[in-house]
């Protein structure tokens, strides 16, 4: 959520920074808010006058008592008759306050993050700025590469038309040592950022409105999450929101910061505007399982520490040798809740390019704005919002299905990468691989 004041104080400046998200300047438009805030105001002013006067009628009624009047005086009765007069004005004020305050909110929950300073302006992913790239010794050159889905098949490890059957399209089934490559790829994963210095979390997947809208995926994306009808409670789409809102209306201490969290969790989204995209294989399910970073730090270090979560990130894809590249967003193709946002893209021979498995996301004190997630500072009065940081540590489905292209050999084998064999007791996988 963004800060009222700084709408209220320097509304061109936030328009303007709103606008670099979209090519459709004005699409975010702060006149509603400016002309509610100003609305409330001056409620709040003319409630404060009459507050003011209702004290001092209360001070001017105990004086007169002392000097004699009697409750029946003339000059009693007419500040008294004043007074009941303020309190039936105030007793309307102040729904029409809380109703106002509320339309602001509301409009506030639907503006997105204002882009960092430093971040790419660009209108579209075209614009995107491609910062490095690694791995590209480790690149598959075979001209008759499977794509991931058919080679799956053919090893009969993934199968897709029974998860049809048994929910819809966009589902897969994990057979054999596909689903042990995937729990593989989990453990490792956690084991990695566990040794990075992040504290494990196995957090509810089943999550509440406030929470989903203190992260926000609520309101303005609800269609893309799936809610269970009889309670107020949503699938998770990522476990950056539950791990976030561990910390939801808390003060922590400044010495508590910063707080790292990784999560495994199965993840749940509608891909709602996404029909007619990667209908195959494992790039765009329903459901998928991803490992999930979050940090919760000072404002002073979110920057050193968002670096240091693409660098996390990033040493998954550096031990298993997968060719990736690292690209930074521009201000048109920044998620809602994003200042700053790098992704890691690792390379799919199949379709010759990169695609997307990691998003690292400086969400700066707007996520903890939404959630009321603050510290203090000793010595020091108040308090101030944290910043928070969210990443994929990863998609453990793209990262199979980038295995299963960049380690495919040309008899249909896959080779193991080096750092999974441990866990899966196995150096390649072939047809029928118990």
């Amino acid at each position: 959520m963004l800060d009222l004041r700084q709408i209220r104080n320097n509304p061109e400046e936030v328009q303007n920074r709103l606008n670099l998200r979209t090519a459709n300047t004005g699409v975010y438009d702060l006149a509603p808010i400016l002309k509610l805030d100003q609305a409330q105001l001056e409620l709040e002013s003319t409630r404060t006058s009459l507050q003011s006067r209702s004290n001092e009628i209360g001070k001017l009624i105990g004086q007169k008592m002392q000097q004699g009047a009697t409750p029946q005086s003339p000059e009693i009765t007419e500040l008294k008759t004043e007074g009941n007069q303020i309190k039936a004005e105030l007793s309307e004020l102040e729904p029409q306050e809380r109703e106002i305050k509320a339309q602001i909110e509301d409009l506030l929950l639907q503006l997105p993050n204002l882009p960092s300073t430093s971040t790419p302006i660009g209108k579209s992913e075209t614009d995107n700025r491609e910062i490095r790239t690694w791995g590209e010794e480790y690149k598959n050159t075979n001209p008759k590469i499977l794509p991931h889905w058919e080679i799956g098949e053919k090893l009969g490890i993934l199968e897709f038309a029974k998860a049809v059957k048994i929910s819809q399209s966009r589902f897969v089934n994990l057979i054999g040592i596909g689903a042990a490559l995937e729990r593989a790829l989990i453990n490792f994963m956690l084991d990695s950022q566990i040794a990075a210095g992040y504290l494990e979390v196995m957090p509810p997947i089943l999550v509440n409105s406030k929470s989903l809208t203190g992260t926000g995926q609520l309101p303005k994306f609800a269609e893309e999450s799936f809610k269970c009808a009889e309670d107020d409670l949503w699938l998770t789409p990522t476990a950056e929101v539950p791990l976030t809102n561990l910390y939801r209306d808390e003060i922590l201490s400044e010495n508590q910061l910063p707080i790292l969290h990784c999560a495994y969790t199965p993840c749940f989204r509608r891909e709602a505007g996404s029909y007619g995209k990667d209908t195959r294989g494992l790039i765009r399910l329903h459901q998928f399982n991803k490992v999930e970073l979050v940090k919760i730090v000072h404002p002073d270090t979110s920057e050193v520490e968002h670096q240091k979560m693409v660098k996390d990130a990033s040493a998954i894809l550096e031990a298993l040798k997968l060719p990736y590249r690292v690209i930074e967003l521009c201000t048109g193709d920044l998620g809602f809740s994003a200042a700053k946002c790098y992704d890691l893209e690792v390379w799919l021979p199949s379709m010759g390019k990169y695609r997307e498995i990691s998003s690292c996301s400086n969400c700066t004190d707007f996520q903890a704005r939404r959630a009321n997630i603050r510290f203090k500072q000793a010595g020091k009065k108040g308090t101030q919002y944290v910043h928070t940081l969210n990443g994929s540590g990863l998609a453990v489905g793209r990262t199979m299905s980038a295995i299963l292209e960049n380690y495919q050999q040309p008899d249909g084998r896959i080779k193991v990468p080096e750092v999974l064999q441990p866990y899966l007791k196995k150096d390649e996988i072939q047809p029928n691989c118990p």
